[in-house]
């Protein structure tokens, strides 16, 4: 099982960004999330979407800016980006979430990982 992550690339401060998350059509469904790395920093909850849509949740510091989404038809989650700041740039990366021991935000919980899609943003 494979997560593909795409749509970064560089953007200036204000613009706006739409990543994917793809996976294979027999991997199922499963809740998804999006975390990030800048340089030299840990890695960052961005947001959370459940198995159906129905239920989303955001790291603060994107709260407003940022939408995931999904399609399962397509199996395939996104993450609309708006507004975008310098402080936005980094690797960003798709995880599937196998466990439910702590919030949406434990990176522990997430089995499976993308390979990440670099974001620049230019101020």
């Amino acid at each position: 099982v494979q997560l593909q992550a795409s749509g970064g690339g560089l953007v200036q401060a204000g613009g706006s960004l739409r990543l994917s998350c793809a996976s294979g059509r027999s991997s199922g469904v499963y809740g998804t999330g999006w975390f990030r790395r800048a340089p030299g920093r840990e890695r960052e909850f961005v947001a959370f979407i459940s198995e159906t849509g129905g239920f989303t949740t955001y790291g603060d510091s994107v709260i407003g800016r940022f939408t995931i989404s999904r399609d399962n038809d397509q199996n395939t989650v996104f993450l609309q980006m708006n507004n975008l700041k310098p402080e936005d740039s980094g690797a960003y990366y798709c995880a599937r979430r196998i466990n439910y021991s702590g919030t949406w935000a434990t990176e522990s919980d997430y089995g499976v990982w993308g390979q990440g899609t670099l974001v620049t943003v230019s101020s």
